[in-house]
């Protein structure tokens, strides 16, 4: 729906708490709500905006990737697709206001609020986590990842019920089929009901008649499985990315738990990062030093050639803007920074030491002035290293 910024939807700051994110969507969903303005397309979108900034800010894993990946790590994350109509968005923030949906509170209506009195079946599988290692270049792409898993599976026998048949079920003795237990107690103050969710059936109302046998009643199976996740460019060691409902299949029809994708960094032959900046390390020879030069050094995605500048001094940092990672999140990307070394031989010939020997007497070769032993110029180098 909405590709607008969610904290700017709510009005809010990106360090905002719950209980400022809940009051500001509030005031927005009392603002915009359709009763209150019949007819008003406008009035409608930016209803949908807030409820669906609330839906990310107040939950603090959605609101952790999207502080991290935006949009993206929405998608990307746990299949966040927004809401369809305006029972869903009604029933979805009923919890913010006291004694029912907020709708049933301000304008009296009968909305149905059937995902909250939803009786939960079956028992959440547990999630999942893998160690996803990337190299530096898959990273300033992005990358489509085919993960190979071993987990628990909707057993293909029963259809995650656990019964051998479809009529496999019988109402659950202990709630007789209402999936809860009442217990009344009565005191000088009156008559309170204790309201559980039963033991027996789980909450479901039924218990298995006759028990699958590929799954023995678990409705579930250990098995393999593949998994794309498209990782975004930018990304960090560190960062995590749930994928919705690839973790282990649950017990008896229960939702499946998620993929929790931990992402590492390959360490890189020859780059280190550096935020979004890259560091490549160059030497260069004296001659190219001295007299200039072009030479082609390698980026992350192809080859550049920088121009070396006559004179260049060993520790200069040569920037090449726009050739480290992509900006996680916002536009641009780092530079490749590259430092710049002067190769000093370890050994010569007499012939090369003549030479050096007969440079070391230029006027032009010898500093004017030593401040410390940290100024040596290249030749005092050279002459350390050799005699």
């Amino acid at each position: 729906m909405s590709k607008k910024d969610y904290y700017d939807i709510l009005g809010v700051s990106r360090n905002a708490g719950i209980d400022e994110i809940k009051s500001n969507y509030r005031k927005l969903a009392m603002q915009f709500h359709p009763d209150r303005n019949p007819g008003d397309k406008q009035a409608e979108e930016k209803f949908k905006e807030a409820s669906e900034a609330y839906e990310i800010l107040s939950d603090s894993d959605k609101r952790h990737r999207y502080d991290q990946f935006g949009h993206d790590g929405l998608r990307m994350g746990r299949d966040y697709s927004g809401f369809t109509n305006f029972d869903d968005i009604f029933s979805h923030f009923s919890d913010i206001f006291t004694g029912g949906s907020i709708f049933d509170e301000f304008f009296g209506g009968t909305r149905s609020r059937s995902r909250s009195q939803r009786r939960q079946v079956g028992e959440r599988g547990s999630d999942l986590k893998i160690q996803l290692h990337l190299t530096l270049e898959e990273i300033a792409t992005g990358v489509e990842k085919t993960l190979k898993l071993k987990r628990f599976l909707v057993c293909d026998e029963c259809n995650g019920s656990g019964a051998k048949h479809s009529s496999g079920f019988q109402t659950c003795h202990q709630c007789n089929g209402t999936g809860q237990i009442r217990q009344v107690t009565r005191s000088m103050f009156g008559q309170f009901v204790n309201i559980s969710t039963c033991n027996v059936c789980n909450g479901s109302g039924q218990i298995i008649r006759e028990l699958c046998e590929k799954c023995r009643g678990e409705g579930r199976i250990q098995g393999e499985d593949n998994v794309k996740v498209n990782i975004p460019s930018g990304v960090e060691g560190g960062n995590y990315m749930p994928i919705r409902s690839k973790g282990n299949a649950g017990r008896r029809g229960g939702d499946a738990g998620d993929l929790i994708v931990i992402i590492n960094e390959k360490e890189h032959p020859e780059f280190i990062r550096q935020g979004d900046d890259v560091i490549y390390h160059l030497t260069i020879s004296y001659p190219s030093a001295v007299l200039g030069d072009e030479v082609e050094v390698p980026t992350l995605l192809s080859k550049e050639k920088i121009k070396i500048s006559a004179g260049l001094q060993p520790g200069t940092v040569i920037r090449l803007k726009d050739k480290g990672i992509p900006h996680l999140n916002s536009n641009g990307k780092g530079s490749q920074l590259v430092y710049v070394n002067v190769y000093v031989p370890t050994s010569v010939n007499s012939k090369e030491k003549q030479i050096i020997k007969e440079l070391a007497k230029s006027e032009n070769i010898t500093p004017k002035k030593k401040s410390s032993h940290k100024d040596k110029d290249f030749i005092d180098k050279v002459k350390d290293a050799i005699f």
